[in-house]
Order: C-alpha cells, then structure tokens, then sequence
C-alpha cells in the first residue's frame, strides 16, 4: 500500500460492504475486543487505554458502555489485566492470555497445510473426575481439536503437547487425566481410528462455516480489486471483520492433517482468500490503528517483529 493511502478517500463501494455486512452479521462486543487485541494491539506492545479501544470499536457502531462492559468481563474472566492511571486505565493480556493469545495466532495466520505421522494423542479422563470436571475437560479438549471417541477418551491426530500442558495448568487437571501417543496397529479387520474422522469430529459444521466466509469475503476480494487505493480506516475495519469472521469458521475446524480432509475441503481456500485480502490492505489497517493509538500515548510502539510474517 502506497504512502499516500493516508489521503485516499472514503470508497462508498466499501463502505456499502461494511454497513451491509455489520447488518447481517452484527459482532458482539466482547468477541471483538479480542479480536482486536489479537490482530491489532498486540502487534503494537500489547497495551492500550480504555479510550483508544473505544475509539477503535466505535467504527464499528459498539457503544462506550459495550466496551466498558466487554473489558470488565474480559479482566474478571482472566484475559485481560488493567493498570490505574489517575482516571483513566490501560488494559493488556494477562500472561495466561498471552499464551492463549500465541498459540491462537499461529493457528490464524499460519498456513494451515500439515503433515501427519501417523500417530494419535490420547487423553483419558479418569473415573476419580467429578462431573463438573469432566464437562470442563470436554469443551477445552473440543476446542483445541479433540474429539471424544467414547465417553472418557478423547483423540486427536498429532502431538499437542504445548497445548495440553497450557490447559492442564490451567484448569488444574493434570491430576486426573492419563495422556498417551499411540499409533493404529494394523490389525486385520481392525476399524482404524482414521476411519472415524468424519462421524467423531465436526467436519459438517466446519465446512458450512467455510462456505459462508468464503460467500461473504470473495465479495469483498473483488472490490478491492477495482480500488486503487484504500482509506486507513475502512481499511482497519475490513481487516478486523476479516479476522473475526476467519477466527469464528477457525474455532468451527478441529484442525485435521490434510490426510483425513480430502481434496475437497475448504479451509484451504478460506486461508488462500484471507491471505489475499490481509496483504492487500494490512499496511493501510495498520496506520489507522497508530492513529487512534497516538491520540492517548506520546510514543506509539512499531510493530512487533514475531507479527510481520502474518499469512506468509
């Protein structure tokens, strides 16, 4: 993007888009801060003042109170963590949300291709569990990609060490449970486990969450292409609607190697689109994002060198 993109006008193709788009797919507060910090404020030393954050969401129609409310919630929930300054206050990730935050990041903006080994990662939930326990471990296993494949045992094909050593410290149950790497032993007659990837693991919902995007961001892709130039803020609210629609399809895809997707599956083409339109307009989202960051603090921090490789 051109220097000069800080004096293109306004596109009234886009701001259709955008007005037509927080119509039909309105962002709730909470999920939008995230989304913020995870694509903008983050790259930027982490930190920002209540009032910038407000005036990042404001283009997106959020009121003050969401905010306000949406970052409370946040730090009660352990995200996020504030500092005092006389009136005002400024919010970061907490260290348990950076971690999240890490791994969730790779996860977005790396190519999702992978290769697989061959071997599964098992997690058994011992009977000495209580139930709330158990319900606990079942949503953070799904999350990071699991699937239950009977009632106490979960699978996932690869090694997920980094992240399971997260959640068991996290949620304090590294005491019941009973993690294993384990491989299918080719009996004859044997059901592999591989041949249970499309009933145990939601692969429906994550393809119909891929489409949708796909629908409603190659709309977008072509747009951009007739556009010359884009403004800075138009541009940090299309990059934000990117990401936090790719993020939500993301949390629908248990992240399967390509060997148990098929040719067919869409999260290739949801990564290459979003690739596409990120490059296109992230150096004019970045501006806008150092704009609202500079009218609370003197001294705006560069971009963060472990982000300048995002969808390489």
């Amino acid at each position: 993007m051109s220097s000069s993109s800080q004096n293109t006008p306004a596109s009234p193709a886009l701001a259709r888009w955008i007005a037509h788009s927080l119509r039909q797919n309105p962002p709730r507060a909470k999920s939008l801060v995230m989304t913020v910090f995870g694509d903008s404020i983050a790259l930027r030393g982490g930190s920002v003042w209540l009032g910038s954050l407000i005036a990042l969401l404001a283009q997106f129609g959020i009121s003050e109170r969401l905010v306000r409310t949406a970052v409370y919630r946040l730090n009660d929930e352990g995200w996020l963590e504030s500092v005092r300054e006389g009136r005002r206050s400024q919010y970061r990730l907490s260290a348990q949300g950076e971690r999240r935050f890490l791994r969730a990041h790779h996860r977005v903006y790396a190519s999702p291709s992978s290769q697989w080994d061959g071997r599964w990662t098992l997690v058994h939930v011992l009977t000495s569990a209580t139930s709330a326990q158990k319900l606990l471990l079942k949503k953070e296993l799904m999350w990071e990609g699991f699937a239950a494949i009977a009632p106490s045992l979960f699978a996932y094909p690869g090694e997920k060490n980094e992240a399971l050593r997260e959640l068991l410290q996290r949620t304090r149950t590294s005491k019941i449970v009973t993690i294993l790497s384990a491989t299918d032993a080719g009996l004859t007659n044997a059901v592999p486990l591989s041949t249970q990837v499309s009933t145990a693991w939601p692969l429906k919902e994550a393809r119909l969450a891929y489409k949708k995007f796909l629908s409603r961001f190659e709309s977008l892709q072509q747009l951009l292409s007739a556009e010359n130039g884009i403004q800075p803020e138009q541009a940090f609210v299309l990059r934000t609607l990117l990401i936090h629609d790719y993020r939500r399809a993301l949390l629908t895809d248990p992240n399967l190697p390509n060997e148990l997707l098929g040719s067919e599956w869409p999260g290739e083409a949801a990564y290459t689109l979003s690739q596409a339109i990120y490059k296109k307009i992230e150096k004019a989202a970045d501006k806008q994002v150092a704009t609202i960051l500079s009218l609370e603090q003197l001294d705006v921090p560069p971009i963060d060198k472990r982000f300048t490789q995002r969808f390489p």
